[in-house]
């Protein structure tokens, strides 16, 4: 072979290599996105290779929640069905986050208004002056019931990041919101 055709040759190789690789590599970030265990899986791959790829994923992905084993876990979730169990056996707070029309309109059992808005100034009040504004106790930020829910699920996980943030570990929000309710029902 001369060497000209050994270059051609060494080329498609070369491509024939980087083609499949993106191939194994578009696989792995199907199959880990489904997963949703991406962020960590990626970060064991050369990711400076594909700078551009990995700061695009970055961009749409977040790791799960994982418990200190490193499990993925959904404790942040409630489903319709668990609000319901927790309403039967009365251990909830239930913390609705629309807006005061939103909840006139039809709201869960039990709920009590905190507009998204003023749910950081709410959670900071004392007691006192927060079971004085809405009528009933102010949860604490031990609690495993703290549930919060609006229209369809978005607002409730924006309330969760602010109680989160505020200590609130192990407060929750209703996937599906208020439609999941209706729905259910």
């Amino acid at each position: 072979m001369t060497p000209c055709y050994l270059w051609a040759d060494m080329k498609t190789v070369r491509g024939t290599v980087q083609t499949a690789n993106i191939v194994v590599l578009l696989t792995m970030l199907l199959t880990h996105a489904l997963t949703r265990g991406f962020c960590q899986a990626f970060a064991q791959v050369n990711s400076r290779s594909c700078t551009k790829l990995s700061l695009f994923y970055r961009a749409f992905a977040t790791a799960p929640p994982t418990t200190r084993s490193g499990e993925d876990t959904d404790e942040g979730v409630v489903t319709v069905h668990q609000l319901k169990s927790m309403m039967a056996s009365n251990n909830i707070q239930l913390f609705d986050v629309r807006e005061l029309t939103e909840y006139q309109a039809g709201h869960i059992p039990g709920a009590v208004n905190v507009p998204l808005g003023d749910l950081e100034v709410s959670l900071k009040l004392p007691t006192e002056t927060f079971t004085q504004k809405f009528g009933v106790m102010a949860p604490g930020k031990e609690d495993d019931n703290i549930v919060f829910n609006c229209r369809s699920g978005v607002r409730s996980g924006q309330a969760l990041g602010i109680a989160r943030r505020l200590g609130f570990s192990k407060a929750k929000h209703l996937e599906g919101g208020y439609s999941a309710w209706e729905n259910s029902n």
